[in-house]
């Protein structure tokens, strides 16, 4: 009786490839997001999207060097740190996804990079703002595209620093400045660079107030403001608290020559339209990436350009929408910055393990103009204070007028003259 040989093929799963019989290798890369809980709405879905529309239009492409496609594995924190966790652990154990990348909250970020580090893991921030997630960390498997969150507060308040005149004062120590904020890490990363620049220019600071994100009556906080009769608020919270101080705001009578807010809610000008009314939302400001949609074309590459323009039509497509919010870019431009440096890695260290990956990181030079955020990006080394910080990022400041964001600061990517102290008009203006 003849024997017969049975050879059983196996299909490897190594740190994120699988080898397909046919075709091209796919990459698995986590793509994690607030994508219900409170923030969902503030912007987690808004930059969930982005990360997944640039792995989209990359595997368009022919993928990763024509070797690999892009194989999203899509990761739900229900705006818990908690949750966040234990999903870190199962991508990272049972997915063995070599890099997790997305995070919209600080406080989902800056318990994970320490979880990706462990375990050699590259942990890849699209969104999340809070120094404190790098901060004298020296991290080695943590990169961090995005801007630091004390770059949002220092914009801000510069721009005071060179308006001033504007409210009729000599000086900028003639100016009076609220800060409030939510007292998570976001908020606290923002509140710091808000009050130390603030005391930089000498400007008197006659309320600092934090708060919870999660409260439902902002009302005393409101009143708080009233009585310290501030020029200026400078306000960090997410999306649902932030909605709530402007209606009872409205409400209690509050009124300021400006407010002056950073990233999260303030990026999505919008939505708050809907939920406020476009009177309300009407020459806000916001200290944050630029959303792609209002950078100067002229200043980027030709290929850069036409890529931001195809995402916004993509985008319109899918989502019925011409005017994403600012952080569909940051979730687009700091992936699209990825998928570079995977390219990267396999065409010079072969394979994109998250060690070649983390080597090509640091490799990865893209000068201003180079990427869908409009600045460049070059990644401090494990020995700097910021180890993983993107050295070429930076913050500019927008204001809402006429249904559109502006940039008014700096002067040199300036789009419009600021609307400084904000017009009679403006239900909340000082008169």
């Amino acid at each position: 009786m003849k024997k017969h040989l049975i050879v059983f093929l196996t299909i490897p799963l190594i740190f994120g490839l699988q080898l397909p019989a046919w075709g091209k290798e796919k990459l698995k890369l986590a793509v994690m997001g607030s994508l219900t809980g409170s923030f969902a709405a503030a912007g987690g879905i808004a930059g969930h999207r982005g990360a997944l529309l640039a792995i989209e239009m990359w595997n368009a492409r022919g993928g990763i060097l024509n070797k690999y496609d892009i194989l999203p594995v899509e990761s739900d924190d229900q705006s818990s740190p908690d949750v966040a966790i234990r999903e870190a652990e199962r991508l990272i154990n049972l997915e063995k996804v070599p890099v997790i990348l997305g995070f919209y909250s600080s406080s989902v970020a800056v318990p994970l990079a320490p979880i990706g580090e462990k375990n050699k893991t590259i942990i890849w921030i699209n969104i999340a703002t809070s120094d404190k997630i790098i901060e004298d960390r020296h991290f080695q498997y943590v990169f961090k595209p995005q801007v630091l969150g004390s770059q949002f507060g220092e914009r801000s308040v510069d721009f005071l620093k060179e308006h001033y005149m504007n409210l009729g004062y000599s000086s900028p120590s003639d100016v009076k400045a609220a800060v409030v904020y939510e007292d998570g890490p976001y908020g606290m990363t923002v509140k710091s660079s808000n009050v130390s620049q603030a005391e930089k220019y000498k400007m008197n600071i006659v309320l600092t107030e934090g708060y919870d994100h999660t409260a439902k009556d902002l009302s005393s906080l409101v009143l708080k403001l009233k009585a310290a009769k501030p020029d200026v608020i400078l306000h960090t919270g997410y999306y649902a608290d932030v909605v709530l101080f402007f209606r009872q705001a409205r409400e209690l009578g509050l009124t300021v020559k400006g407010i002056f807010g950073h990233a999260a809610a303030y990026l999505n000008f919008p939505g708050m339209e809907k939920q406020l009314g476009p009177e309300i939302v009407q020459y806000l400001y916001c200290s944050s990436t630029a959303p792609m949609q209002i950078l100067d074309k002229r200043k980027l590459t030709k290929e850069m350009g036409a890529i931001i323009d195809e995402a916004l039509k993509l985008y319109e497509q899918k989502y019925k929408e011409t005017n994403p919010a600012g952080d569909f870019t940051q979730g687009f431009g700091h992936t699209w910055v990825l998928m570079q440096t995977i390219e990267h890695a396999v065409r010079k260290y072969g394979t994109p393990t998250a060690d070649n990956i983390r080597k090509a990181a640091l490799d990865i030079d893209i000068p201003e103009g180079g990427t869908p955020n409009g600045y460049g990006v070059k990644f401090a080394p494990p020995n700097d204070k910021y180890a993983g910080k993107n050295l070429r990022g930076y913050p500019v400041l927008t204001q809402w007028y006429k249904g559109k964001n502006w940039i008014v600061s700096p002067d040199s990517l300036k789009a419009m003259d600021a609307k400084f102290p904000a017009p009679a008009e403006w239900p909340l203006a000082a008169k």
